[in-house]
């Protein structure tokens, strides 16, 4: 239709004419274009240059909105540089997931350029990476991650951030601590517990007891009863996630304990959530957005050819009406 050949019409729509196709030529590919309603193939331009310009984005279940946010900070950052994202909500609690491109004629590493992966993944990540059969291995980066002992990893310091919670719940007077933890053996969850500890280590006549529980309001405010019913009874709730902190709220009010006046309750993340409860959440904010923005780009660096740095982004202690003083005892 526009009387060109094939190439020319290649030159115009990659955006490589200038000095080599004339402006006249190329307003009659683009009206040609137009009537006809074509658009380059890009599933064939990649798969001629040997790329798709997709990568994985691996996160547990996004009902958790901390990884919605880490979601579109990764799809903006690999926007910006001409890629797209495929994201694959693993299970929270590993064991059952089955891993994307699993079938054999869509192996991962012909679908796919590079994965950004939270460490909560790792059975799903051993499928992706062929560690358990033939092939190279995809480019990674890890999320939430040991740094130093493999891939790249992008984290934020929860350990800082857990520190700076527990001096301030220390600063109140606070010394009979419980913790709600989750049932999840991930690096970020280790580095906030061995934190606590070392925080009290230091301060005489301390003491805490720790429940384990599932990630949901039902299950956090069982577990946080089994602390508010013993005998010494802690005077504050340190949880490793605003959802665990709203179970410990529900479990306050089963036992008729006012919040903060006969026990403080913190969280981790500084989820919406924080803010609808009554009394709002004292938290440690951490910055999802740019945890994903971070982690895409340093994964797109490695697949420029860059070796990117570990990375640890700041936590920020986020006061609010959840914490006071302990009752005097009695």
């Amino acid at each position: 239709m526009a009387g060109v050949s094939q190439s020319t019409v290649s030159l115009v729509h990659a955006g490589k004419w200038p000095g080599r196709v004339s402006e006249r030529t190329v307003r009659a590919v683009n009206e040609a274009s137009a009537a006809l309603g074509y658009r380059p193939n890009q599933a064939a331009r990649h798969l001629r240059l040997g790329t798709t310009r997709t990568v994985l984005l691996v996160v547990p279940a996004l009902t958790n909105p901390f990884f919605g946010a880490v979601h579109t900070g990764a799809s903006e950052a690999a926007a910006r540089r001409d890629f797209s994202v495929v994201i694959y909500p693993s299970r929270i609690e590993a064991g059952t997931e089955r891993a994307p491109f699993a079938s054999p004629f869509a192996a991962a590493h012909t679908a796919l350029d590079g994965v950004l992966a939270s460490s909560t993944a790792v059975e799903t990540l051993s499928e992706l990476l062929g560690s358990t059969g033939p092939g190279p291995g995809l480019p990674l980066v890890m999320l939430d991650s040991e740094p130093g002992v493999g891939p790249a990893t992008v984290n934020v310091d929860v350990a800082a951030g857990m520190r700076d919670l527990v001096g301030h719940l220390l600063d109140l007077g606070h010394r009979d601590f419980g913790r709600l933890t989750p049932h999840i053996d991930g690096w970020t969850f280790t580095a906030r517990e061995n934190a606590f500890r070392t925080a009290l280590a230091g301060v005489p006549g301390t003491r805490s007891t720790r429940a384990r529980t599932h990630f949901t309001v039902h299950d956090a405010a069982e577990a946080a009863l089994t602390l508010l019913d013993r005998p010494d009874r802690p005077t504050a709730l340190v949880c490793d996630d605003d959802v665990l902190a709203a179970g410990a709220y529900k479990a306050a009010r089963q036992r008729g304990l006012r919040i903060p006046e006969d026990l403080s309750v913190t969280g981790f993340d500084d989820l919406i959530i924080a803010t609808v409860m009554d009394p709002e959440l004292t938290t440690v904010r951490l910055p999802a957005h740019r945890l994903g923005a971070d982690g895409m780009s340093a994964l797109l660096d490695l697949l420029d050819g860059r070796r990117p740095q570990d990375q640890s982004l700041p936590a920020e202690l986020t006061v609010r009406g959840s914490t006071a003083p302990p009752p005097a005892r009695t």
